[in-house]
């Protein structure tokens, strides 16, 4: 049986800090599928069609990584893709309440999927998506923040 994850988000954009925990993840399962999630709460810079390409070209080496889009409660998506698990990141203690509701709703609408929770690795712990356009809209360096793609697409979309 093949160990499918699912690594969910709004990767809005992808960074240092995502592509750490896609990396590992893929190490631990056969096949890692990242999913990209458009969060109604959040304004997006890049649209999903715009986040699906970075992620593939940043991804594009790494042969069990796929890339996804999906809409909708991320169980059912884990369900019709046959996943086992799902993996999230987390960067400090203020992360982890918020997962842990995740988690539970997750659980309870379907108890055979586990979520699995990596520790970011420590130089990237203060980074979000967020903090990497608030720099990039203020035209600083974004070079150890994002992959050359992502920081190229910044500097598109700021730019323009």
């Amino acid at each position: 049986m093949t160990r499918l994850a699912i690594c969910p988000g709004s990767f809005d954009p992808i960074t240092y800090g995502h592509l750490d925990i896609i990396q590992r993840g893929a190490k631990v399962f056969d096949h890692l599928i990242v999913a990209v999630f458009n969060n109604q709460s959040k304004s997006p810079l890049f649209d999903v069609e715009e986040r699906l390409a970075l992620i593939k070209e940043v991804t594009k080496d790494m042969d069990n990584v796929s890339v996804d889009s999906c809409e909708g409660l991320l169980m059912e998506y884990a369900e019709e893709k046959n996943a086992q698990a799902i993996i999230r990141g987390l960067r400090a203690v203020s992360d982890f309440e918020y997962e842990m509701q995740i988690t539970s709703m997750n659980r309870k609408l379907n108890e055979e999927i586990e979520t699995f929770f990596m520790m970011t690795n420590n130089q990237y712990s203060f980074l979000s998506s967020s903090i990497v356009k608030e720099v990039a809209r203020h035209k600083a360096d974004t070079s150890d923040l994002v992959p050359p793609a992502v920081e190229k697409a910044l500097e598109e979309k700021f730019n323009s």
